[in-house]
């Protein structure tokens, strides 16, 4: 059966939020403590994301800051973790707060040696959607029989 009332539903949330995104780029007054500073710094085009890649596996958040705040305003130095052992994956990113600071960045840092390892600096490309958001299958499929009592009510 299709719900009419859920799309209904759907849509008035779209028309909300494409309100809200335009009174956000229009200006209107708004609550800053609603918006992160990341929102603003990745749509507005202000900050530079670098992508860091070659880290050794002792560098920490901090070290990875101390070492390219030197070319500007970090505004962010984020190491990528395995989620199950919680260790770095030998990449990482940089936010910087203005273009020339992270182009600067990138001509000074790349190739160069820190905590032993010889990095690669260039500009952070996009997140891909993989998968189409689709959630990680768990355990074996149910049987098709199973299903179709599920499905109908009845068995077969």
């Amino acid at each position: 059966m299709y719900n009419t009332r859920g799309t209904e539903f759907a849509c008035s949330l779209a028309v909300v939020d494409m309100a809200a995104l335009r009174r956000l780029i229009k200006g209107a007054p708004k609550p800053s403590f609603l918006i992160p500073p990341t929102f603003l710094l990745s749509h507005r085009g202000i900050a530079s994301k670098l992508f860091v890649g070659g880290l050794s596996f002792y560098t920490t958040e901090k070290g990875l800051l101390d070492a390219f705040s030197q070319y500007g305003q970090v505004m962010e130095a984020k190491i990528i973790t395995d989620r199950v052992s919680d260790k770095s994956k030998g990449f990482g990113f940089v936010t910087y707060a203005s273009e020339d600071e992270a182009e600067k960045a990138i001509a000074e840092m790349n190739g160069k040696d820190l905590n032993g390892r010889v990095i690669f600096v260039d500009y952070a490309k996009p997140k891909l959607a993989i998968g189409g958001g689709m959630p990680i299958a768990r355990g074996p499929p149910d049987p098709v029989d199973k299903l179709h009592f599920k499905d109908t009510g009845t068995e077969n």
